[in-house]
């Protein structure tokens, strides 16, 4: 019996010696962490350019109050734009971050969708909530929403509203017509920020409707509103993405 106990805690011993945790790091951390203090902490990590454009549009969104951004998919458009809010926000430069994209399908009809408004527009705004979720982390990002610090709103509910102390963000841009996009950036008060993000190339309008590209085409002979333009080259996602581009 007594060696039978012997044998028993030298496995033990011998377990212990060479059974490594997964997380080093963090000291008490279990599977359950219960009160979220590692899983969902908040990123904290300081966003760079990685391409001259890129350097170009955030030191836009920096120093002015309105900026477009057009460039294909996978140049960083949409993070760069939120991440920028985030910071402003952080900052105190803004009370609210206000984010808009039109609702509409790429190429195929969903029909009707169930649930209340939230959950009938929550599949055309993922990127948004994924974007922000790396940012802040999803508990925050949940509190913010319920606070109302953070509103995600489909372009058809912002006419008649007045943005002051805000940043806002108009995500996939080339799915609005011109007389949206104009109505939207009608809607910027004081102190606040507007980024207008969309390739052009990729509207999911019918040929002609988009507004996104002859608005830019205009704005640009306003001294105080840039707009950035990103290439194949400015692409952060697969190497491959901007080879698939070139020739689509």
């Amino acid at each position: 019996m007594a060696k039978r106990s012997m044998r028993s805690k030298s496995r033990d011993s011998y377990a212990e010696q060479n059974v490594h945790p997964l997380f080093p790091g963090r000291p008490g951390w279990t599977p359950h962490d219960p009160d979220g203090q590692f899983r969902d902490r908040k990123y904290v990590k300081n966003i760079r350019a990685m391409s001259p454009a890129q350097q170009q549009f955030m030191d836009a969104v920096d120093n002015q109050s309105v900026v477009l951004a057009l460039g294909p998919a996978g140049t960083g458009k949409t993070y760069l734009a939120i991440a920028k809010a985030v910071e402003a926000l952080e900052a105190g430069k803004v009370s609210r971050i206000v984010l808009s994209r039109p609702a509409v399908e790429a190429g195929e009809s969903l029909g009707f969708l169930p649930g209340d408004l939230q959950e009938k527009l929550a599949p055309y705004l993922r990127p948004l909530y994924d974007a922000l979720t790396e940012r802040l982390g999803t508990k925050r990002l949940k509190q913010m929403l319920a606070d109302g610090i953070i509103e995600i709103a489909p372009v058809a509910y912002m006419r008649g509203r007045t943005l002051s102390e805000c940043f806002v963000v108009i995500d996939e841009a080339q799915n609005c017509t011109y007389t949206q996009i104009k109505m939207l950036l009608t809607r910027l008060g004081w102190r606040s920020t507007m980024v207008l993000t969309g390739d052009p190339d990729q509207t999911d309008l019918l040929p002609g409707i988009s507004g996104l590209a002859d608005i830019a085409n205009r704005l640009e002979n306003v001294p105080d509103i840039p707009v950035v333009r990103l290439a194949e080259g400015d692409i952060v996602r697969h190497p491959l993405v901007a080879a698939m581009l070139t020739v689509l």
